[in-house]
């Protein structure tokens, strides 16, 4: 790869412009660098990897077995794409993708706007809102997050610790800190019960999915080495100016826990802003409960020259990430005219053979996994936009007495999704609750229309964008 420091640096075209440097990212650069693509990889971490394999070229932690040999997998892709021939900006951050292509990528300050011919956008997932009341005290962070300070520095949250949620990334971070030695004095599962009845249909095929003995192993584990507490049903964090205690119900009995940090966690969602300010279409999935971007066999959006790999485009795990980024390189180079048709097929038969493997075991987790109504609302009292705080109660008073029928409606007199998180942190959140309130589902509410910047931008950054002499006679005019 060819790494790129500053803005001024860049082509103004590319064949290929990749975002995202996590599995689907890298292994569609380098499927498409191999093919004679002009390629460039854009990504806003300091080094490739993305969250799932966040620091894999310079964690400190040299003991293998404490992150997992899932994560050292890692390795094989990072090397490749060091090895492939495409350029790579880290640390910077793609803020427009238009319909046309036309891309603004800032870093160091500065911005500058390029074109390809063919984008592919490996945005991934985010942790999904968990909106509980006291949830924005200090003390209180995702587990993603512990995750992500766990591998980049070593470091593991201190004093009393509390895990709390429900999907397979809890107890895959939950094995990661008892590896590190950390002790947890509760893990809160709040797992629905009645979500086993409605997932015992796929687990045939469960059965014979890669996902089995890995979770066993997993779960075995940390059951073995920590208190697990099931069947909760409630949870408030509480606290005066830092996190003190954990209140949960089970049984409908309420208890209590002493504690510095609570880590929370209820499954992943696909990261779809881009994808929306970019005039992709969406489509609402019932069975992951959010909005993911319309995609064909191929992964591409309704906007021609725009593709989606990787968790982006739907939750599947970084395993299949890679093999969805693949796929996509294949796209791109029979759209650039760089293989056939034909031969674009001929290389996707193993890559899909390898995808049907672990769609098998995809339907039984989501739908086990699938978090409770209670914990996808935000409470009278609790905030569900945390940007410009905005609680659940004022959304459902919002709807009561102006008749809100969805969030954009909502923006105009509440702000929400209107802050620096642009709809990240609350987009679903506000979504259910103005369901709820409405009596009526999440998909016939809708979600945020985003428009670009996706993400924050300054005035001096666009200052700093370069203008033909016609655009500078064309302002001057004005």
């Amino acid at each position: 790869m060819t790494p790129i420091a500053h803005v001024d640096q860049l082509a103004k075209t590319y064949d290929l412009v990749v975002i995202g440097a996590g599995p689907a990212g890298m292994a569609a650069a380098t499927l498409a660098a191999a093919g004679g693509a002009s390629v460039l990889l854009v990504d806003e971490n300091p080094a490739p990897g993305g969250q799932i394999y966040r620091g894999i070229g310079a964690t400190p932690l040299k003991r293998r077995a404490l992150l997992g040999e899932d994560y050292w997998k890692g390795e094989e892709l990072t090397n490749a794409f060091a090895a492939s021939g495409a350029s790579y900006f880290p640390g910077a951050t793609v803020w427009q993708l238009a319909p046309d292509l036309e891309l603004g990528i800032s870093s160091g300050g500065r911005t500058a706007m390029i074109r390809a011919a063919q984008v592919v956008m490996a945005t991934g997932a985010l942790e999904r809102p968990f909106p509980i009341k006291g949830w924005t005290l200090p003390g209180v962070m995702t587990a993603g997050a512990a995750q992500i300070l766990l591998k980049t520095s070593g470091v593991t949250v201190d004093g009393k610790v509390v895990l709390a949620g429900s999907g397979p990334l809890l107890w895959l971070i939950a094995a990661q800190y008892l590896e590190s030695g950390k002790h947890f004095d509760a893990i809160l599962d709040t797992t629905p019960r009645a979500n086993w009845s409605a997932a015992i249909g796929q687990l045939p095929r469960f059965l014979a999915s890669p996902y089995l003995a890995k979770g066993l192993k997993l779960m075995a584990k940390v059951r073995r080495r920590a208190r697990v507490i099931s069947g909760v049903t409630a949870l408030e964090a509480q606290g005066e100016g830092h996190l003190a205690r954990v209140r949960y119900t089970k049984g409908g009995k309420v208890h209590e826990i002493e504690a510095d940090h609570l880590l929370l966690h209820q499954g992943v969602v696909p990261n779809i802003n881009m994808a929306s300010a970019s005039g992709c279409e969406l489509e609402y999935d019932s069975l992951q409960l959010t909005w993911k971007p319309k995609l064909d066999e191929w992964g591409r959006t309704s906007v021609e020259g725009i593709t989606i790999a990787g968790d982006g485009g739907g939750i599947a795990g970084a395993e299949a990430a890679a093999e969805r980024g693949r796929i996509a390189g294949l796209a791109a180079l029979a759209a650039l005219r760089r293989i056939s048709p034909e031969e674009r097929d001929r290389r996707a038969a193993p890559i899909r053979a390898v995808l049907a493997r672990y769609d098998r075991g995809r339907a039984f987790l989501d739908r086990l996994y699938q978090p409770a109504q209670q914990f996808r609302v935000a409470g009278d009292d609790t905030l569900a936009c945390r940007c410009e705080e905005v609680t659940g109660g004022q959304i459902r008073n919002a709807v009561k007495t102006l008749n809100i029928t969805g969030p954009n409606q909502l923006k105009s007199f509440l702000r929400c999704g209107m802050g620096p998180c642009q709809g990240r942190l609350c987009g679903l959140t506000v979504s259910e609750t103005i369901a709820e309130a409405r009596g009526t589902s999440a998909e016939a509410v809708g979600y945020y229309r985003l428009r670009a910047p996706v993400k924050p931008i300054t005035l001096a950054e666009l200052a700093t964008l370069d203008m033909s002499e016609t655009e500078i006679k064309t302002v001057a005019r004005g």
